[in-house]
């Protein structure tokens, strides 16, 4: 090897690729041998030569060109120290110091040797700490179980795992105690247009943390309106998305679960002889749940969406085969849950499959489009409610937790994919709403299909959404709108844990830890 700067090269502490034939060694292996340092060095002549096995090293003249170029160097940077014995261990933690001051116990060989080794071994993960660093100098010890992946409240798992997620670690304790209860729960809502899975954790008071997702569109309810039994193609999509939640399920320990079917079942002549068959492929057992029970889930997923300055909120489901609408005045004192807060509620008999089958969801006018509101309208004006007074800006505003709004609230922020942790909870104002639908309604079903947030999948259901929440909206202006990325299945798993008391339970368990300490 020949130095840049002054020709041949010393060899120094066996770094020479003579030295390095039979592959490389640790510098403490080769810096010791019979308990000397190998930085020990002689007061005359500084020889660093003399391992055994290793050929004698010529000595480096102490006045050579080369040695008074180094001395010269030293001394640009500061003031040199006289060379002095040091432990290898200290050579690898002054290399961490780069050329900053430098620490006592600093020698002309360990400068070598950090020169030699600048680029190699300090930057390969090896440990840098010092062995008789003192303990304020000392790194943390690290013993810790390693963290958990964390899957956000409502996030699909896939997406999850790709990104690592959950934004939001919860916090873990001291020695990688997890400070939440163990047990899962799982919720399963089978609705006229999708199937979807969740698998939870509880862990703060009122809130969970996703463990597994699933979701597909499987269209349930294709061809219902028409012919009011379920399809043979419908229920084999059914199953084949039930089959899979089925093997999320058995995979896990879950202390409680609820599985539920809506509209299309409820409606449906051969909705119980499906159900039997999905008992018998799939082992799992599905309960009809009746409207009124439908319009308390979704409020009790949106719960935390309400504010407590908020005094009246209007609740809206637009699902696949019905649209769930519940009104919810709080007053001065707010319950634990904020279903109990419902003052009256409805069930329209149309959603986003029904409605797109009488009137055409592919090609949608201007004209066609104001005959579905039209149609909604007069649904929505045999609901016997009262009006809602409004005392203070901020009092009242609705909430719209469906493929709908989220679909809006995607195409209003432009993304360029559908992101639920941007969606849920965002606010659009009314101009905001009115500007998006008018922008879908400009859209061929091509253009709907193309945007990322909409996709094949819904174009030709999400202009018959819009018409049902312009009805909405007719029928309850508001000067603002919030969106929910959740619903039925939040709603399920909210409810069995406070039923099993798993939060309060874990009060009960800090209060006790909080009062030995």
């Amino acid at each position: 090897m020949e130095d840049p700067e002054g020709g041949a090269k010393p060899q120094f502490d066996g770094a020479s690729a003579a030295g390095r034939k039979d592959g490389k060694k640790s510098r403490r292996r080769k810096g010791k041998r019979d308990g000397q340092s190998r930085n020990a060095a002689h007061p005359a002549s500084h020889d660093l030569s003399g391992h055994a096995g290793e050929a004698a090293r010529p000595k480096e003249d102490p006045e050579s060109p080369a040695r008074k170029r180094k001395r010269r160097r030293r001394g640009a940077r500061g003031t040199s120290q006289p060379d002095i014995t040091v432990q290898p261990q200290a050579v690898v933690q002054i290399a961490t110091h780069g050329h900053g001051s430098r620490p006592e116990g600093d020698s002309s060989s360990s400068r070598r040797n950090r020169r030699k080794h600048r680029s190699k071994r300090g930057l390969q993960g090896r440990p840098l700490a010092p062995v008789h660093a003192p303990p304020s100098a000392r790194p943390e010890h690290r013993t810790e179980a390693p963290s958990r992946p964390v899957l956000r409240e409502g996030q699909d798992a896939e997406a999850a795992n790709r990104r690592n997620r959950q934004s939001g670690h919860e916090e873990e304790r001291a020695g990688g105690e997890h400070p939440w209860p163990d047990e899962l729960y799982a919720a399963l809502d089978l609705g006229t247009n999708n199937c979807r899975l969740l698998i939870a954790q509880p862990t703060r008071p009122g809130q969970f943390r996703v463990v597994d997702a699933f979701s597909r569109i499987v269209r349930l309810g294709e061809g219902l309106a028409a012919s009011g039994r379920l399809s043979d193609e419908a229920m084999e999509r059914a199953v084949d998305a039930l089959r899979i939640c089925a093997s999320k399920l058995r995979n896990r320990e879950i202390r409680r679960m609820r599985l539920i079917a809506t509209e299309a079942c409820r409606q449906a002549a051969n909705g119980e002889d499906f159900l039997k068959r999905v008992v018998a492929e799939t082992g799992l057992e599905l309960e009809i749940i009746d409207r009124e029970t439908e319009a308390r889930l979704a409020v009790s997923g949106c719960s935390s969406l309400v504010g407590r300055e908020t005094r009246s909120v209007v609740l809206f489901d637009i699902g696949g085969g019905s649209s769930e609408i519940a009104v919810i005045r709080i007053g001065d004192s707010r319950f634990a849950r904020l279903a109990n807060h419902i003052t009256h509620w409805t069930s329209l008999p149309v959603g986003v499959v029904t409605l797109s089958e009488r009137h055409g969801g592919r090609d949608v006018t201007p004209e066609v489009f104001e005959g579905m509101v039209s149609e909604v309208a007069g649904m929505l004006s045999n609901f016997d409610c009262p009006e809602i007074e409004i005392g203070v800006d901020g009092d009242f505003h609705l909430i719209g937790t469906s493929g709908t709004v989220t679909t809006l609230a995607g195409v209003h922020l432009d993304l360029p994919r559908y992101d639920r942790r941007k969606v849920d909870g965002i606010w659009l104002s009314d101009d905001e709403v009115s500007a998006m639908q008018a922008k879908l309604l400009s859209w061929n079903f091509e253009s709907r299909a193309a945007n990322p947030c909409i996709g094949p999948d819904r174009a030709d259901l999400v202009l018959a959404g819009c018409a049902i929440l312009e009805a909405i909206r007719r029928r309850w202006p508001s000067p603002r709108m919030r969106v929910a990325d959740r619903g039925l299945r939040e709603g399920l798993l909210t409810d069995m844990m406070a039923d099993d008391g798993v939060w309060r339970r874990h009060r009960n368990r800090r209060g006790q830890r909080g009062n030995k300490g």
